[in-house]
């Protein structure tokens, strides 16, 4: 909430910067990146929510926390980035991807997991609680 709220704050200063009125500026080039960035965050939040919830629910709330937390911290690197040149959101970008797809993999654990414990009766949850653990400090490596 707070982040959105961040970006939406951005958007409407370089709104008022460029003294135009609706979303069509020709020859905007800070309104044109702030509204790209927003647009990108905004696009990319559903994904986050539903692959964060997954992970939580079918894997481990810790370590899907603590991705989720930096992945907030990504996407703002992400929309601080946009604002300079393009070139110096890439970072932030590919960083919230390699999240996006821990996240996921977590996901894919839990299933795979319960799936496991329903046809063969073999519970790695604990195995997988312990990886997760173990593997989510490396999300702090750029």
């Amino acid at each position: 909430v707070f982040l959105t709220a961040f970006f939406a704050s951005k958007l409407e200063h370089e709104s008022k910067h460029c003294n135009g009125k609706g979303l069509q500026r020709p020859g905007s080039s800070a309104f044109d990146r702030v509204y790209t960035a927003n647009q990108n965050c905004g696009h990319a939040y559903p994904t986050f929510l539903a692959v964060l919830w997954c992970a939580g629910l079918l894997c481990s709330q810790a370590p899907a926390a603590f991705a989720g937390l930096m992945y907030l911290f990504v996407r703002q690197k992400y929309f601080v980035g946009y604002l300079g040149e393009r070139t110096q959101s890439t970072p932030g970008y590919l960083f919230g991807k390699r999240i996006i797809l821990f996240l996921f993999l977590m996901s894919l654990a839990g299933i795979l997991n319960y799936y496991l414990i329903f046809f063969f009766g073999s519970d790695f949850e604990i195995h997988i609680k312990t990886i997760t653990s173990a593997i989510s400090p490396l999300l702090l490596i750029p």
